[in-house]
């Protein structure tokens, strides 16, 4: 009894003494509230970031290379539309120049020039097409006729010197843009000249105005969604423009990208895209453009716009991800004081309670439901899981569409390749085809086959760098042109290295024409040093070039194009890549179909076309020549 009592007044006595409840807490100490917000902050937000933000750069650079083919396509497509107006332009001439020395004899001095039938000669030849506004004959004393629907002023008539100074010289002559007329009927025209000759002797000089309209409504539908496109010549001055902010003579190398142009000259042979800025006042102007040179008048195609056009679905997707972040990062950061807060509240219970305990009372329970907390814990964050894998799927189908529209830009590549010649209409879809058939008999694996199915589509894009006369020849190629040919697969490596999505794809589309035994191009590679993705497309490229229709030869039946072939395998084609292909064929699985080509008829004044009737399956061909098959652009 003494131990108890003494132990109960031990108690008693140190209560008056001593105020535990009264005593301030920690300065130092670190509310857990803080800890535990701060680690839920970090594991959910920053892998998200990181994420996103790498979703985001991928996908960037995608919608930008879109939108440089997009613009490479425009002006490529103007610019051939130059080329074939001027190689038209050029027959016209030559066959008034033919006209004119048969009508005079061969004389067109002073006594001949005023023949009627030489004017009527001009006049008919400004009335045969709506884009000659005038014509002029002049004989070797710089006299002679004209005729058609303006009048020279001063600027023409120096220009009209100049070409008659390049007829003596026995020279063409491709003029200056000039405007001419005003007001309402103002227009601008260009001038192009050609000498005229009989037996060596300089007789004088055709020239023609051509009025440039047809090319200002190009340029017009070519405008549109920011774009502004126009054409400068080798001195960077304006030839013509799709928009009234520019006039026809203005010196435009005030813009980098003409001026790059410009200091390329001659060299400046193929499309180059380039970022740079436009001084607009105290400002500038990011803008995005391309230029295409047209070769034939030492002009090239320009359209530019600006980057936050251009790159609009760039800006569009990073405020996007960006706003989604946020509201991420704000669902986290609320999500997180919640669930904090539910865990550090027990602890605050018991913090009282102990604080209850030492002023003595000892009334004072703890009723902790510690279960309970952790559970509703553990609901939020499953539903912040939820909301975050439902983001990450928005991201992944966007990343689906994206690559959707890469997919598609390329095909449209592949056509606009196909597109050239309609013999060729189609020529990668097939060999596309065709491999991905050969890739599946060999059972390759998927990751494979859409490497092959890209490549295959691209294998042919070197052959826009390849000129028309080469390319559309109807027969076998001369050793110079073959070389030219040759060039088609290290150009179309050349034109797509830049994307490095499509690094895998190279090999086939460079490779594709080397042959076993080492007598193929660009690099004459042999046996194993060559793909089997080179190997894959040979075959099926030799295959569709034999079964269709081509300038340059007639099409084989199946049977006949893979007697052909057979020879060929061991030497130039893979040997396991063509039983692959035969023993689809032999199932069924590959069906030809025979196509009319309508082509225009090769007459100088003719707008009508000829059916070319597709002839008879050749015979089969030799050995002997099918070791000359690249000679015919297989």
């Amino acid at each position: 009894m003494k131990s108890a009592a003494t132990s109960i007044d031990g108690a008693s006595e140190l209560s008056p003494g001593s105020d535990l409840s009264s005593t301030a807490p920690n300065p130092a100490r670190i509310p857990i509230l803080y800890v535990i917000l701060g680690v839920l902050l970090v594991i959910s937000i920053v892998p998200m970031y990181f994420y996103s933000a790498e979703v985001e750069s991928i996908n960037r650079e995608r919608l930008k290379t879109n939108e440089q083919l997009l613009q490479n396509t425009v002006t490529r497509s103007l610019a051939d539309d130059l080329s074939q107006h001027e190689r038209s332009l050029r027959m016209m001439l030559a066959n008034l120049s033919s006209a004119i020395q048969v009508a005079s004899g061969g004389d067109i001095g002073n006594k001949n020039i005023e023949a009627p039938e030489l004017r009527a000669l001009l006049e008919n030849f400004v009335s045969s097409s709506d884009e000659l506004a005038y014509a002029t004959l002049l004989n070797s004393e710089g006299k002679g006729k004209s005729a058609g629907r303006i009048a020279p002023d001063a600027f023409l008539q120096r220009e009209l010197q100049h070409a008659f100074d390049a007829a003596r010289d026995g020279r063409a002559y491709n003029g200056q843009a000039l405007q001419v007329e005003d007001g309402k009927t103002v227009r601008t025209v260009v001038l192009v000249s050609s000498p005229v000759s009989y037996g060596g002797r300089f007789l004088g000089m055709v020239g023609a105005v051509v009025d440039l309209q047809f090319l200002i409504q190009r340029l017009q539908g070519a405008s549109g969604g920011g774009l502004i496109p126009y054409v400068v010549d080798s001195q960077g001055r304006l030839v013509a423009a799709g928009t009234p902010q520019y006039v026809t003579g203005q010196d435009m190398k005030n813009l980098e990208i003409v001026r790059n142009f410009v200091d390329e000259g001659n060299k400046a042979q193929l499309a180059a895209t380039k970022e740079f800025a436009v001084p607009e006042g105290r400002s500038n102007i990011e803008m995005l453009g391309t230029y295409s040179p047209v070769m034939a008048l030492d002009w090239a195609v320009v359209v530019q716009k600006p980057q936050r056009e251009a790159y609009r679905g760039v800006y569009e997707m990073q405020r996007t991800a960006r706003l989604l972040a946020l509201m991420a990062v704000l669902l986290s950061i609320g999500v997180s004081i919640f669930a904090a807060r539910r865990i550090t509240n027990p602890l605050q219970v018991l913090t009282e309670s102990g604080r209850a305990l030492a002023r003595g009372d000892f009334s004072q329970r703890v009723h902790l439901r510690s279960r309970t907390e952790i559970g509703e814990l553990a609901e939020t964050f499953n539903t912040m899981s939820q909301e975050l894998e439902q983001f990450v799927e928005d991201l992944k189908r966007a990343a689906e569409e994206n690559r959707a529209l890469f997919l598609g830009s390329i095909q449209m590549l592949a056509g606009a390749v196909d597109e050239k010649d309609p013999y060729t209409r189609g020529h990668s879809d097939r060999v596309t085809r065709y491999s991905l058939m050969i890739g599946k008999e060999l059972n390759l694996d998927a990751a494979f086959m859409e490497t092959l199915r890209i490549s295959a589509q691209l294998h042919d894009v070197g052959k826009i760098g390849i000129e028309d006369r080469i390319l559309k020849k109807p027969g076998a190629l001369t050793a110079e042109e073959f070389e030219v040919m040759k060039t088609h697969t290290t150009k179309g490596a050349n034109i797509l290295r830049p994307v490095t999505q499509l690094a895998e794809m190279l090999p086939g589309i460079e490779l594709h024409h080397e042959a076993l035994d080492g007598r193929g191009y660009p690099y004459g590679l042999t046996g194993d040093q060559i793909p089997l993705l080179a190997r894959v497309i040979a075959v099926a490229d030799t295959f569709d070039a034999l079964t269709t229709n081509r300038p340059y030869q007639h099409a084989h039946t199946p049977e006949e194009a893979f007697k052909i072939i057979r020879n060929l395998a061991g030497k130039r084609l893979d040997p396991q890549t063509v039983e692959a292909l035969m023993a689809v064929y032999g199932r069924g699985e590959i069906r030809i179909q025979r196509i009319s080509i309508k082509r225009a008829v090769a007459a100088a004044a003719s707008d009508t076309a000829a059916e070319v009737p597709v002839p008879e399956p050749a015979p089969a061909m030799p050995a002997v020549e099918s070791t000359n098959l690249e000679r015919t652009r297989v």
